[in-house]
């Protein structure tokens, strides 16, 4: 599959910022660059963007507020920050806020390609499922009227309308908008956590382990303790949502070593 998109990039340091936009349109990508995060807020106004990278400290507007701001308006684009200075409060807090990826600098050219490929691979295998899953239901549905002698009662548009919704329990997952509902209120899930929490619908109830929940959320083969800890993250903020005492979870259950189970029904 073809790996292209329109890439964002946000430093002010000018050197940094050149050398990832020539990296990344080596590899294929557009690129735009802005040098503070007011100029990058204003160019997603402006111009659809496939994903954003930004540095985390910069003068003017931090890029926790920046990501605050894009997660806010533009939910399903996925944004990666990077920073020289790193901290565990800060890489839970950007996933928190719903960042796809938190890198070290200095950032190795095959690693950023890398990262970009495959979060933008999974967004574009997530889409191309949908599609298929939404033919393949429309299909079937025929095929049954046919079979019935009824191919008129249906109107066409039931298909594709349940296909949209992914139910367990009470638990809803809107395929269309990325959204979630539980018990029918709606939860503010950041696009990662969403990802993860769509992989373990799909599997319910059985359990996932660590490294299959990377590859199937985030596009990415991992080995088992930095999948371990990248779960443990995206399930703790998930929790913080669904469950209404996170010490004691009844939906997101634990499996000691192995990984993550959804238990809705």
């Amino acid at each position: 599959m073809n790996i292209t998109g329109h890439i964002l990039v946000i430093d002010d340091e000018a050197p940094l910022r050149k050398t990832l936009a020539r990296i990344l349109q080596q590899a294929g990508f557009d690129v735009t660059t802005a040098e503070s995060a007011e100029q990058g807020l204003d160019y997603l106004k402006s111009s659809p963007f496939d994903m954003v990278l930004t540095d985390l400290r910069m003068p003017g507007m931090h890029g926790m507020e920046a990501l605050k701001l894009i997660h806010s308006n533009y939910p399903s684009l996925p944004v990666v920050l990077f920073t020289a200075q790193p901290d565990v409060n800060s890489a839970v807090e950007a996933l928190r806020h719903g960042a796809t990826d938190y890198l070290l600098k200095p950032i190795k050219p095959e690693a950023i390609i890398e990262r970009t490929r495959n979060i933008l691979l999974s967004r574009q295998r997530e889409k191309r499922k949908h599609e298929l899953q939404i033919q393949i239901e429309s299909l079937q549905n025929e095929l049954k009227n046919l079979e019935n002698g009824d191919a008129t009662n249906i109107p066409p548009a039931a298909p594709l309308e349940r296909e949209r919704f992914l139910k367990r329990g009470p638990l809803v997952l809107d395929l269309h908008a990325r959204r979630v509902l539980l018990h029918e209120e709606p939860l503010n899930t950041p696009p990662t956590s969403f990802d993860y929490l769509l992989v373990l619908a799909h599997h319910a109830p059985d359990v996932v382990d660590y490294q299959t929940l990377v590859a199937e959320a985030q596009g990415y083969q991992t080995d088992f303790r930095e999948a371990q800890e990248l779960t443990k993250w995206h399930i703790h903020q998930l929790r913080q949502l669904i469950e209404k005492d996170v010490h004691n979870p009844v939906y997101l259950l634990n499996v000691r070593g192995t990984g993550y189970r959804l238990v809705m029904d």
